[in-house]
């Protein structure tokens, strides 16, 4: 059974920088995609920032220019450098990968709290 364990979240003010690491049980060129979403109270789970195999990238216009997704398959971890920080990025954030070729993700971290407040 596949895991993904996130880290790096905690409580930073407006402005401020934070990078999320997720790390994979299992090597992370098995999968076709992997990427982070996010779920604010009483909102639902967006898609933050993915990357597909051999495909282009997709980051949401609302973090665009200011989050950037990255990997490091010797260590098995995906990051999210996240810049900037504003209040309505206050979110649980999670781990995401797919070992389809399309659909939702099969595989999810357990979460880790992100809140940008002053």
């Amino acid at each position: 059974q596949v895991q993904l364990a996130e880290s790096g979240g905690g409580l930073v003010q407006p402005g401020s920088s934070l990078r999320l690491s997720c790390v994979s049980s299992a090597p992370v060129n098995t999968f076709n995609a992997m990427g982070w979403y996010r779920q604010a109270p009483g909102k639902e789970r967006e898609l933050v920032a993915a990357q597909p195999r051999n495909r282009v990238g997709y980051v949401a216009d609302s973090v665009k220019g200011r989050f950037t997704l990255s990997g490091d398959e010797a260590k098995n971890t995906m990051y999210l450098q996240m810049n900037n920080l504003k209040p309505e990025d206050t979110a649980i954030y999670f781990c995401a990968a797919r070992s389809s070729l399309s659909g939702d993700p099969n595989y999810w971290g357990q979460g880790t709290q992100v809140t940008v407040s002053s």
